[in-house]
């Protein structure tokens, strides 16, 4: 696809110059007529090019299995926007013989290829991990909220950067992050405890536990991963946490028109720059985050130069003494775990919620098992330690169970970046390939027959910790793997296991909704579409 627009915007380039140089060959004599309508011949041809004749005759990935049944518009799925067919994928997968790739198409017949083996995934995300990178178009896209940093480096560039970093995600280190993640957590709870307690019915104690989490979470990274307390939690109206609530809202009707017509003429930032709501949201709410991260730069770079300044061992501080950052990447490094680190571990939290109330009999154990052995948060400083907490195996089962079943990220892709093979199957430069948590991490070959089941004592019993009994290390892959695997995946788990304990120790939990239909709201992340609205009932006791 990535060919196709090059050569299409050659041709553009042509006709321009040719109207230019021999106006004699004008339309109608007139430039601007000929222009527009050499142009729409140009887009028409395209277009059919695209929609009819790419996928079936020109395609350099025939040899790849592809499902019957492909629509003109549509392609194998049966929607008219930018997403991603998991219904289709798991039976594609189940009933289609492949060896570990699926060739398939989208809406405008854009080509996708899925990873389904561990060899393939393993090729591609460890044995052959540069010869992939991030599309162009979602570089573009994302880095108007999350800067030019670690996630969306690549090469070299990539290994230095993660090389710097990795330090400030140590475990060593993380373990004396809990008392940060656990006075949050605690901070939270009681927060939420009195706004119910102030209202004026008893029976009304209904949260959006997305509000909660994203400002708990918000406020978590910036105190252990800035140094700095953004105070969101008491302050919810403040800049940054509002900046965050324009930035991650669900895509318009529009904007997801304008994301088709951008896809298919290969170019995301002219729709970047139209003068449309959702991209002054995009471009206003980035710039107070850009700005935030470079006023915390310069003030740590201040603190740096005090000789009696206690200097922490936060991300910020690890990146300035590495030497390898200047101010501008700094501020794309902050603003990459700014935006990723607190959206991802706030949606994890909501779908965590959202599971035990659907799952009542694993929130009481949770719930019996966190009150017998942690302090209560009622203490004036709630405090605890990293052992404490990363002894509780049920907890640690719940979590894990967490982020198998409901993926905060369920799809990312990859374009191959120059002429590869994957599995023995040639892979041409430009193609696009989707690897899936949300389709691998419910695999029977992987989980087996209870796949599909919410269960967390996969994760109990003697060497089920941390695998859940899965017979692949590419059947948990919410974090992916290999050397662009999530270098704060420690930091997330354990900031999410101190957030449920201390959550479900205080509350129980039942959706408002408790029948209603699962709506996802899709975006850099994809979580219940009304954030979660679950009534939180206090429990004494703890």
């Amino acid at each position: 696809m990535g060919r196709i627009s090059e050569n299409f915007g050659v041709l553009y380039l042509g006709v321009a110059a040719g109207v230019y140089f021999k106006p004699e060959y004008a339309i109608y004599n007139s430039r601007i007529a000929t222009m527009v309508i050499l142009t729409m011949i140009i887009t028409v041809s395209k277009l059919i090019y695209q929609l009819f004749l790419f996928p079936a005759l020109f395609t350099p990935a025939k040899h790849i299995p592809t499902p019957p049944n492909r629509h003109w518009l549509t392609g194998n799925t049966s929607s008219y926007f930018l997403e991603t067919p998991y219904e289709h994928m798991r039976k594609w997968i189940r009933t289609m013989p492949n060896e570990g790739l699926i060739r398939y198409y989208i809406v405008g017949n854009i080509e996708r290829i899925i990873l389904t083996s561990p060899k393939a995934l393993s090729e591609l995300l460890v044995t052959k991990n540069y010869d992939f990178e991030k599309p162009l178009m979602a570089r573009q896209s994302l880095r108007r909220v999350v800067g030019d940093g670690i996630l969306l480096a690549e090469g070299d560039e990539h290994k230095l950067q993660r090389k710097n970093l990795m330090p400030a995600f140590a475990y060593r280190h993380i373990k004396d992050l809990y008392p940060v993640f656990w006075t949050k957590s605690a901070e939270m709870v009681q927060l939420i405890q009195q706004d119910i307690e102030s209202r004026n019915s008893s029976e009304d104690n209904t949260i959006q536990v997305r509000n909660w989490a994203s400002r708990a979470t918000l406020d978590i990274i910036g105190v252990a991963g800035m140094d700095h307390d953004f105070d969101s939690l008491r302050n919810p109206g403040n800049t940054l946490s509002k900046s965050y609530e324009r930035i991650f809202v669900s895509p318009s009707l529009t904007t997801k028109i304008l994301f088709v017509v951008a896809m298919l003429l290969g170019n995301m930032e002219v729709v970047a720059k139209l003068p449309t709501q959702r991209n002054k949201d995009i471009y206003e709410g980035g710039e107070v985050v850009r700005n935030v991260a470079r006023q915390m730069i310069r003030e740590k770079k201040a603190k740096m130069e005090d000789a009696n300044a206690t200097i922490g061992f936060d991300i910020i501080s690890v990146a300035m003494k590495s030497g390898t950052f200047d101010e501008e990447n700094l501020v794309d490094q902050l603003m990459t775990f700014l935006g990723a680190g607190h959206e991802t571990t706030a949606t994890a939290m909501q779908w965590a919620v959202y599971a035990l109330c659907k799952n009542p009999e694993v929130q009481t154990r949770l719930r019996e098992e966190i009150r017998a052995n942690l302090p209560s948060i009622s203490e004036e400083n709630p405090t605890i330690d990293a052992a404490t907490l990363d002894n509780l195996p049920y907890l640690h089962a719940v979590c894990n169970e967490i982020l198998r079943f409901h993926p905060s990220v369920p799809s990312t892709v990859r374009t191959a970046v120059k002429d590869t093979t994957i599995v023995g199957k040639v892979i041409p430069k430009d193609t696009i390939l989707v690897i899936s948590p949300e389709i691998l991490n419910h695999m029977e070959e992987h989980w087996g027959p209870d796949a599909d089941k919410f269960n967390p004592d996969r994760f109990m019993g003697p060497g089920k910790a941390n695998t859940g009994g899965a017979t692949s290390n590419y059947a948990f892959l919410t974090f992916l793997h290999g050397p662009r695997s999530c270098i704060g995946q420690g930091f997330a788990k354990s900031e999410l296991a101190c957030l449920l304990a201390a959550t479900v120790g205080r509350f129980h939990m039942e959706l408002r909704y408790p029948d209603k239909k699962l709506e996802v709201r899709e975006g850099a992340t994809v979580s219940p579409k009304d954030g979660v609205l679950a009534r939180f009932t206090p429990l004494e006791g703890w």
